[in-house]
Parts: structure tokens; C-alpha cells; sequence
């Protein structure tokens, strides 16, 4: 029998790509499910603030506020309509951008935008 000395660095070779591969898109749901979860947390936060009657302002602050983990922005809030009045619904939107980190899984998919929509009855 040859000596095998080589063999196992070689197989590690061939599945360490596919196991960083696996590793990076794992993080990448994680990062994205997370996003998803602040989006629709602030979304509700921001809705209820809209149903007191609050100025569009404060909503969008609330919202932005909700969700400092992932760095939202006022632009990215949505509040229509704008003028608020007892009786009417008010829908926040909140679109959310997000990059992947994997370079394979990203090249491929590009970047993906999540969008929540939250209507409320104004009081």
C-alpha cells in the first residue's frame, strides 16, 4: 500500500469551501430574519402611534427609533395618508434594502429589498 499522508488535507481542501459556503449563508438568513423581525416589530410600534393621532413625524421617529439595530431611515417609512383624521385607516410601509455578505449567494440573487405594510384604525 502507498503512504495516505496527504489524503485527508486534500478531501479538506475540496469541502472547506463548501463548509465557509454554508457557514456565510447561515449568517446571511440570520441577518435577514432579523431585519424581517425589526421591520414588522417597528412597523406595529409605528402604527400604533399613528392611531393615537400623532403627526407623521413622530410617526416615522417611532419607527426609526423601533428599529435602530438595523439602521432605518426616516425615508424608508411610509405614512399614508397623510393628513389623519378619527375613523380612517393608516398604513405604514417600511421598505428595507439589505445586502448579502455571501459573494456567491450575492452575485447570483443581488440585493434584496424587504417591505412590511401595517394598517391601523386612527381613534
Amino acid at each position: 500500500m502507498k503512504s495516505e499522508k496527504g489524503q485527508s488535507l486534500v478531501e479538506f481542501a475540496l469541502l472547506l469551501p463548501v463548509l465557509v459556503l454554508l457557514l456565510f449563508g447561515i449568517i446571511d438568513f440570520g441577518r435577514i430574519f432579523h431585519a424581517y423581525l425589526t421591520i414588522d416589530h417597528a412597523g406595529r410600534e409605528a402604527a400604533r402611534t399613528a392611531s393615537i393621532g400623532k403627526d407623521t413625524t413622530t410617526i416615522k421617529n417611532t419607527a426609526v427609533s423601533d428599529a435602530s439595530s438595523i439602521r432605518l431611515t426616516a425615508d424608508q417609512v411610509g405614512v399614508t395618508p397623510g393628513t389623519l383624521s378619527s375613523g380612517s385607516n393608516v398604513t405604514i410601509t417600511i421598505t428595507y434594502p439589505i445586502n448579502f455578505l455571501t459573494p456567491v449567494i450575492g452575485n447570483i440573487v443581488g440585493p434584496v429589498t424587504l417591505k412590511n405594510t401595517t394598517v391601523m384604525r386612527v381613534e
